[in-house]
């Protein structure tokens, strides 16, 4: 095993002084770069898996449904020249055979020059909505099965465009209601109608003409991500790009609106909101939310299902105080459009912050925002999260507050070295978390400074989104006894640590380069008490209703993620603060304040709804039933909105040694002004206030 650690410690350190396969043809340079991945892959992914049948299994579905995730291009008849292959990857892998590979692509392909004239054929004519029927559009591709080429084939494409058209006409007919523009007022239903068939030609058009470029490195990618994905779900191949290319493309998807995107689908979803940016301050746009439309200030908007993340990204990146226009579908079902004004992210909202504010009963509590763990390795005097923190609660502790609410809600991680030095400001010294590779026992990392920051009244609040870093913090934290976890079911979980490995750094087969980049996953955390943050994500003390808390979200969603796993616990105690002796009060007198507070039984009916429609994916054809179905998901959507309109937190307001440095400048003003009017509206934080009363006087009693 000491033998196998330093060999794998030289291959992350300098890859490989062997050569494989010299030869300079793009056939033999596929192989190697397969065979380059097979072995990575094998030797130092945390978790390898076998490369058998139920790889080939699972490596064939992958792909076909990366190539036809809608199941619109693929017939029963290529389905049955395909199937052959469904138990032969294993072995295709290992011989480097891309017959399977290469016939997928064809049949895609050719399905393309025959589906665009069903397209056009089915727009050319006006489509009648009139009539009441049962007929349903089925949306989701996992529920639809292969049609027949031909006729069968003709009649979803005719299906597909109705729905389009549908959805587009019912939007205009919708706005023409409320607008002052009087040409779109003079319009009739039929020059509606005909509009919306002729956005939806133009949006097919110009996703055929992107398909229609797709070169064979993107057909290829598409296939290595479906081996690595089948390892988990953060392994990735990165295609060859010159290294300030890739750069710009990775910050790329933060810029313009501040939030970052990812396929789903056909769709374009928003993974996260970028704090301090500009979506974050316009506050419409949620992490979940579908993107379909996109609009330039006094343009027309275009259609992106089915589009390019990057040219999605193109759309809606944008100079510095120009519009742009974003047609959304919420995780509820109901649509919205939002028009945000590009800027630059401000990352002076993502850094650590303080409020005072009073409980109910009149104590003064401290509240620290931490959006993510951030830290400048690159320059000595950059601002590190760990650092900043330690001086708002520095500040709290002068303005004598008698408990602090540490929230991580929607953090999603950063800096292991901050969070393992943040965990330390609650207790004196101890490890923090363990981290295993695959190859040696766990490395445990922790807090070796005696010194005790902040030894009062603790709650942390977590959300679904606090994932990484924060679980780290939260799990340390539970596991100490040290304070009380506050929010939703569990944390996203997850528990895994990926590095970049430039297959270009393997010496020989120099004339075949570039080859591209592996993102692999080579390490899982693990808590003290030796379980992982893994899938499970850290289960809160307290569980605070939500509206997703019946939806299956964060790393349990996805496909092949690595199962939860248990090692050995490592010594820890602490000796500042204990409250497993009033944990079961806090978590009964919560529960009872919970079952009282009518907002939160509306919270706990929506998430009900939430859960029915999760699995809604067919709608009318008709304009009557659309619309009605239409209508009352907004009006739950936005009945639901209402519910956070109130202030339910009276007393909030800025330290007194950060008033001159807010004043300084308007924009940070207008900055501040808008984070305190929400944070007056936090109906969870003004639990976790109830929360800290009841810990503040427990604590007290004691």
């Amino acid at each position: 095993m000491q033998k196998k650690s330093v060999f794998v410690a030289l291959f992350l350190g300098a890859l490989l002084f062997v050569s494989f396969f010299p030869s300079v043809s793009l056939e033999d340079k596929e192989q190697v770069l397969l065979q380059r991945l097979k072995y990575l892959l094998e030797e130092f992914h945390y978790h390898p898996k076998q490369i058998d049948d139920n790889f080939s299994e699972d490596l064939y579905e992958l792909f076909l449904d990366r190539l036809d995730s809608g199941k619109r291009w693929f017939t029963t008849e290529d389905i049955a020249q395909l199937e052959p292959y469904k138990y032969r990857l294993d072995e295709d892998l290992k011989d480097s055979n891309f017959e399977f590979f290469n016939l997928a692509v064809e049949l895609v392909k050719n399905r393309w020059v025959e589906t665009q004239a069903y397209y056009q054929e089915a727009l050319a004519q006006p489509f009648d909505y009139s009539i009441s029927t049962e007929e349903l559009y089925e949306a989701d591709g996992d529920k639809r099965s292969y049609v027949s080429a031909g006729a069968e084939q003709q009649k979803l494409w005719q299906d597909i465009c109705k729905y389009d058209v549908l959805v587009g006409l019912y939007d205009d007919l919708e706005s023409q209601k409320d607008t002052e523009d009087e040409e779109l007022k003079a319009k009739t239903y039929d020059e509606l109608e005909a509009e919306s068939r002729e956005d939806v030609l133009v949006s097919f058009d110009r996703w055929y003409d992107r398909l229609e470029k797709r070169d064979r490195i993107d057909f290829l990618t598409i296939y290595l991500n479906s081996i690595t994905n089948y390892f988990d779900p953060h392994t990735s191949y990165f295609e060859p790009i010159d290294k300030q290319n890739f750069d710009i493309q990775m910050s790329g998807k933060l810029e313009g609106i501040g939030a970052r995107l990812m396929m789903e689908d056909d769709y374009t979803k928003v993974s996260s909101i970028v704090v301090g940016g500009p979506a974050w301050k316009q506050g419409d746009l949620s992490e979940d939310d579908k993107i379909y439309q996109v609009a330039q200030k006094g343009e027309d908007a275009v259609n992106v299902k089915g589009m390019d993340l990057d040219d999605v990204v193109q759309l809606i990146r944008g100079k510095k105080g120009t519009e742009v226009t974003l047609s959304v579908k919420s995780v509820d079902g109901s649509t919205k459009t939002i028009t945000i004004v590009r800027d630059v992210v401000e990352l002076e909202e993502g850094f650590a912050k303080s409020l005072i504010m009073d409980t109910q009963a009149g104590a003064k509590v401290g509240y620290i925002s931490l959006p993510r763990f951030y830290d400048d390795f690159g320059d000595p005097n950059g601002r590190s999260c760990a650092e900043d923190v330690e001086k708002e609660i520095e500040k709290l502790k002068a303005n004598q507050v008698e408990g602090i609410i540490l929230d991580l809600r929607n953090n999603g991680g950063g800096s292991l070295r901050d969070v393992v030095r943040m965990s330390g400001f609650f207790f004196e010294e101890g490890p923090v978390v363990q981290v295993k590779d695959r190859f040696s026992a766990a490395r445990v990392m922790g807090d070796t400074d005696e010194d005790v920051q902040w030894d009062g009244n603790l709650i942390v609040m977590v959300n679904q989104y606090s994932a990484s870093a924060s679980e780290i913090l939260a799990a340390a934290l539970q596991d100490y006894d040290r304070a009380i976890i506050v929010g939703s079911n569990s944390t996203f979980g997850k528990g895994s640590v990926q590095r970049f490995v430039d297959l270009d750094r393997i010496p020989g087969d120099v004339e075949m380069r570039p080859f591209g980049q592996v993102k692999v996953t080579i390490q899982k955390f693990y808590r003290v008490n030796g379980g992982s943050t893994q899938l499970k994500g850290v289960e809160s003390d307290i569980v605070l209703p939500d509206q997703f808390q019946k939806l299956e979200l964060g790393e349990r969603e996805q496909d092949y993620a690595m199962e939860w796993t248990k090692i050995d616990a490592v010594d820890y105690n602490q000796s500042v603060a204990d409250i497993s002796g009033i944990r079961s009060t806090l978590v009964k007198n919560s529960a009872e304040r919970v079952q009282d507070n009518d907002a939160y039984l509306e919270i706990m009916q929506y998430a009900d709804y939430l859960d029915t429609q999760s699995d809604m994916s067919a709608y009318p054809m008709d304009m009557e039933g659309y619309g009605e179905l239409v209508e009352a998901m907004d009006d739950k959507s936005e009945a639901f909105r209402r519910l956070f309109d109130a202030e339910v937190i009276t007393s909030v307001s800025n330290l007194q040694e950060d008033e001159a440095y807010i004043a300084a400048s308007e924009s940070r003003t207008s900055r501040n002004d808008e984070w305190v009017k929400g944070v007056k509206k936090d109906l969870h934080l003004s639990a976790a206030l109830n929360i800290m009363d009841d810990m503040i006087r427990l604590n007290a009693n004691k």
